[in-house]
């Protein structure tokens, strides 16, 4: 196994993990996945930083057990440079669609995989498959 699987598979887990509606609930969780100068760019065009995020996190629908869940799929990973890897792929929650993009960093030998930079993008119903490149 190469270092560059390891390492996307690690990014990979975190995210998952932070679709997790018991993480999304609980603060302390989701402060040790998110950088502490983690932003993002949700499909609904707002910007968030790390304060926000984890303030909003519990109280998002999605952290409930009788919420709606994420529904990844298509994963796809880079590592572009050391401790730096990028995730692409999509989700469906509660019958919407969207395209995705992280950013997970580890910082020193001993550190652990924090998502730096998210951005999410709707996808209209019109489009039809997930390979669909069409501008």
């Amino acid at each position: 196994m190469s270092r560059e699987t390891d390492e996307v598979r690690e990014a990979i887990a975190g995210e998952l993990r932070l679709m997790d509606p018991n993480v999304r609930m609980s603060r302390e969780l989701a402060r040790q996945l998110l950088d502490p100068d983690f932003t993002e760019v949700g499909a609904s065009g707002r910007w968030w930083t790390y304060d926000e995020m984890l303030a909003a996190l519990p109280e998002m629908d999605s952290a409930t057990e009788s919420g709606p869940h994420y529904e990844p799929s298509n994963f796809t990973g880079v590592l572009l440079a050391p401790g730096l890897v990028h995730l692409t792929y999509e989700t469906m929650l509660d019958g919407e669609r969207a395209r995705r993009s992280s950013l997970w960093r580890k910082q020193g030998a001993a550190g652990t995989w924090r998502m730096y930079y998210h951005h999410a993008t709707p996808v209209p119903p019109a489009v039809a498959s997930s390979t669909d490149t069409t501008v």
